[in-house]
């Protein structure tokens, strides 16, 4: 098979897995940080507040991207969607017109900050590695689709426009107004997983450390939070017509 279409095909698969890469990410940071922490060096200072806080930032820069991203593209463009590849329209415009594709620039800082996790900086290198041979495939698979439907005006858009770095230089507003609603539907999923996740090593850390587990540590408040929020718009969802644009 020539290359070209065994890295279409392959970009395809992992297309419809690529849920699974931060899953994985996280089993492994987190399986990391045990083991230094209980086996390997467990005389090794654990992870400071203000570095749980940095990496939680690192992680929101991430998810803020996708938010706004997400808040400004029409359906059926940028999404969720996992079986198929999908785009009635290319986007050019707002997060589009710095970076071709800013929901996995997104992505990227949001699992960055929860491979910093981990306190091992070997695994941060693998990590960043990992995930640009694993998503290099699923855009080259994203932009023949887009190619092959658009055309000229596709090939004019990327000759311009970086493919995972941002060009701040070739800024240009949306030009779609932001939809809060599309927003809360679609991403509340990933702050609930972040929250979680920076929940799971600081009570690990802290029990560790003195045996006990403190209920008035503020990331016990905010997962608690937002696993209430999240709850609350899955119920809109589903039951009610609340968040439909």
């Amino acid at each position: 098979m020539p290359l070209i279409e065994e890295f279409n095909r392959h970009g395809n698969f992992l297309f419809r897995y690529r849920s699974m890469l931060p899953l994985v990410a996280f089993l492994t940071a987190l399986g990391i940080f045990i083991f230094n922490k209980i086996y390997s060096r467990p005389n090794l200072t654990g992870l400071s507040d203000l570095y749980i806080l940095s990496c939680f930032a690192v992680s929101m820069v991430g998810f803020a991207i996708r938010v706004y991203t997400v808040g400004h593209t029409p359906d059926r463009t940028s999404g969720r969607n996992t079986k198929e590849q999908v785009a009635d329209r290319l986007n050019t415009t707002g997060s589009y017109s710095l970076v071709r594709h800013p929901l996995y620039l997104g992505n990227f800082f949001m699992w960055l900050g929860l491979a910093m996790l981990s306190n091992s900086v070997w695994f941060v290198v693998v990590f960043i590695l990992g995930f640009w041979l694993y998503y290099e495939r699923i855009m080259f698979a994203e932009e023949m689709f887009l190619r092959t439907k658009f055309g000229d005006d596709y090939i004019n858009w990327a000759s311009k426009v970086p493919a995972f770095v941002p060009n701040l230089r070739n800024w240009m507003p949306p030009d779609t107004k932001f939809r809060i609603k599309k927003v809360l539907r679609k991403e509340k999923d990933g702050f609930v997983a972040v929250v979680l996740i920076v929940f799971i090593f600081n009570f690990i850390q802290e029990y560790g450390r003195v045996k006990a587990f403190d209920h008035f540590d503020i990331w016990f408040f905010l997962t608690i939070s937002a696993i209430i929020v999240y709850a609350v718009l899955q119920f809109l969802k589903k039951k009610t017509q609340i968040l439909k644009d």
